[in-house]
């Protein structure tokens, strides 16, 4: 009797890959099984920005249809449900819709999440375009607030489907930059240089994900 199913469960961070595989892939697989079976025509993914996470700053802004570069197991298990999703929309008809989330919180934590944040009620705003959308077949979408210092990825998909982002990160800039101990610069314009070029953090969408220290331990005895 449902018409369509919100899919936002998963492990929410890089993790080993058996729990990643296990929760991640194999969960989003059951749930897209369970709506063929069941009848529902519509399923609504939260993938991330992680599934191109490596995609570099002078490819931004990000196009909806940026091919997986994902930057971890997580980024990975995003782009293989995006990828369930292409799957049971051209072999079974079910609408589909990935939504690349950015940085989803109740405010800004960090300098990089003044151009990524995604404030609730926009989430709110998003899933429910998702939601109320005329046929939208199957699409991948970002989901982000209407940042002062964002741009990093496309919002024309997800705007095609009624969403209309209200909410800035700017309102937090300079408690968070102060935190941090960064001063205020102003927002990206001719002649600044924020995001400073030289941190790591700015290099790649995907952000501290990206780093060295996410990489796989070596079991000891390989």
């Amino acid at each position: 009797g449902a018409d369509a199913v919100v899919h936002l469960g998963g492990i929410p961070t890089e993790d080993a890959w058996a729990p990643i595989l296990d929760v991640n892939i194999n969960g989003t697989y059951t749930v897209f099984e369970a709506a063929r079976r069941a009848g529902v025509r519509r399923v609504v993914f939260a993938s991330s920005n992680h599934a191109v996470g490596f995609t570099p700053r002078e490819s931004f802004p990000v196009p909806d249809t940026a091919a997986p570069v994902p930057d971890t197991y997580y980024g990975v298990s995003k782009a293989a449900g995006e990828a369930l999703a292409a799957l049971y929309a051209r072999r079974y008809d079910l609408e589909a819709i990935g939504v690349r989330i950015l940085s989803c919180f109740d405010r800004p934590r960090d300098p990089r999440m003044l151009a990524t944040w995604l404030s609730p009620d926009d989430a709110g705003r998003l899933f429910e375009a998702c939601l109320t959308a005329a046929a939208p077949g199957f699409r991948v979408i970002y989901g982000v607030s209407a940042n002062t210092r964002g741009g990093w990825v496309s919002l024309d998909g997800a705007r095609a489907l009624g969403y209309e982002p209200r909410d800035d990160a700017e309102a937090y800039a300079a408690e968070v930059l102060a935190a941090t101990h960064r001063p205020a610069e102003a927002p990206p314009l001719p002649g600044n240089d924020w995001p400073d070029p030289a941190d790591p953090v700015f290099r790649y969408l995907g952000g501290e994900f990206t780093f060295p220290s996410r990489d796989a331990p070596v079991p000891p005895d390989a």
